[in-house]
C-alpha cells in the first residue's frame, strides 16, 4: 500500500468515475485501475463495485474511505506545514470575514505597515469555516473570524466583542427609536445572512426570557418560550441564536447569500436584521441603525492560525491590533499565539 494507490481509490471514490478521476490525477485509465487492483489484493479487500454506473463503494469500501481521507488530509497538512516551517514566507497572508473589514482591519493594516515597513501582506476574503482549511493547506498564514472553532490543528484567541446593532429600513415604525429590545423586533420578517452556523445549540430558559423582557405582557413571552420548547432542533443560526437566547421566535426569516444582499433587502422595506455596529455606516440613506439595551447581543472576533506554525509576522500584527483597539479606548485582554514546533 502506497500513496499512489490511496489518491488513486479516493479520486475514483470522490468522482464515482474511472474516466474522470484519471482526468483528475493526471493517470491513465489503465494505470488508475491497476493502482486500485493492486491496493485491493494487498488489503484482500473489494472496495469498488465496478458493475454499478456510476461506481459503487462496497461496505468495505465506504468504510475505508472514511478513514482514510481524513489521514490523507492530515498528511497533506503536515507536508505543507513542514515546507512552510523549512522555509517561511516574508508574505503575511491574512484571511477574513467581509464585516471585519468593514470594521477596524484596515487600520489595523495600516498600523502594522507602520511599524514594520518591509511586510508584504495579503488579504482574501474568506468565511470563518473555510478559513480553517486554507491554514492547513497554507493559503492564509492567519484569519480574522466570527466564530469559535474545535480543531486539533488551530488555535484562535478572542480579540473583542462586537456589538449587534438592529438595521432597519428608513420607514419603519420603529427607525428612530434609539434603544431597541428584541421582543419588540420579533414581529418582523428577520433577513438571515451566515455562511457559518453555531457548533452547539443554545439552551432557552423562561427565566432568561422574564427578566431580558421586564415589563412586557407575560403571554407574548410565554407563547414565544413555549415555540422555542417545542423544536427539537438545534439552533445553530447565529441571529436565530440570540434572539432564542430570550426565548423569542422571529415572525418570519427570510435566508439570503450574504450581508450586503442582507442589507439591501433591509434598504428596500423587505425586513430587518442585526449586524455588527462596525456596518453601521453602510447605506445610510436608506437605513437606520440602532443600538440593543441588551449587553450581551454581540458579535466576537477571533484570530486563528495553526498551532504547530505561528507565522513570524504574525506577532507584528497582535502588535498592530492592540494598539489600534488602545487609541480607540476598545477594552480588550492582551493575548499571544504560542508555537509549538
Amino acid at each position: 500500500m502506497d500513496l499512489k494507490q490511496l489518491n488513486a481509490f479516493i479520486a475514483v471514490a470522490d468522482l464515482r468515475s474511472f474516466s474522470a478521476a484519471a482526468t483528475k490525477t493526471g493517470l491513465s485509465q489503465p494505470s488508475l485501475s491497476r493502482l486500485l487492483k493492486q491496493l485491493e489484493t494487498d488489503m484482500g479487500v473489494v472496495l469498488i463495485d465496478r458493475y454499478h454506473r456510476p461506481l459503487h463503494l462496497t461496505e468495505a469500501g465506504s468504510f475505508f474511505y472514511d478513514k482514510i481521507s481524513t489521514i490523507l488530509t492530515e498528511i497533506d497538512t503536515v507536508t505543507s506545514m513542514t515546507q512552510r516551517l523549512s522555509a517561511p514566507s516574508s508574505v503575511l497572508n491574512i484571511g477574513f470575514v467581509p464585516s471585519v473589514l468593514y470594521g477596524l482591519l484596515p487600520e489595523i493594516i495600516a498600523t502594522l505597515k507602520q511599524f514594520s515597513p518591509d511586510i508584504d501582506v495579503n488579504l482574501k476574503d474568506i468565511s470563518s469555516y473555510q478559513q480553517m482549511d486554507a491554514l492547513k493547506s497554507g493559503e492564509i498564514d492567519v484569519g480574522f473570524g466570527r466564530f469559535a472553532h474545535q480543531d486539533p490543528w488551530i488555535q484562535q484567541i478572542l480579540l473583542r466583542h462586537e456589538r449587534y446593532v438592529v438595521a432597519l429600513p428608513k420607514s419603519h415604525p420603529l427607525a428612530n427609536v434609539r434603544k431597541q429590545r428584541l421582543i419588540d423586533l420579533a414581529n418582523n420578517r428577520l433577513i438571515l445572512y451566515h455562511q457559518t452556523h453555531l457548533p452547539v445549540s443554545s439552551t432557552v430558559t423562561t427565566e432568561i426570557a422574564t427578566q431580558a423582557n421586564d415589563k412586557l405582557s407575560t403571554s407574548r413571552v410565554n407563547r414565544a418560550v413555549t415555540h422555542e420548547a417545542a423544536s427539537s432542533e438545534p439552533i445553530t443560526e447565529p441571529l436565530l441564536h440570540l434572539f432564542a437566547q430570550y426565548g423569542i421566535s422571529p415572525f418570519m426569516t427570510t435566508t439570503v447569500s450574504d450581508l450586503q444582499v442582507a442589507l439591501g433587502l433591509v434598504a428596500a422595506g423587505e425586513g430587518i436584521t442585526l449586524v455588527p455596529a462596525s456596518l453601521q455606516t453602510v447605506r445610510t440613506e436608506q437605513i437606520s441603525y440602532q443600538r440593543l439595551v441588551h449587553e450581551n447581543v454581540t458579535s466576537p472576533i477571533y484570530l486563528h492560525t495553526l498551532k504547530d506554525f505561528v507565522h513570524p509576522k504574525i506577532p507584528d500584527l497582535l502588535t498592530a491590533i492592540y494598539h489600534v483597539y488602545e487609541q480607540r479606548g476598545i477594552t480588550y485582554r492582551q493575548q499571544n499565539f504560542v508555537s509549538q514546533a
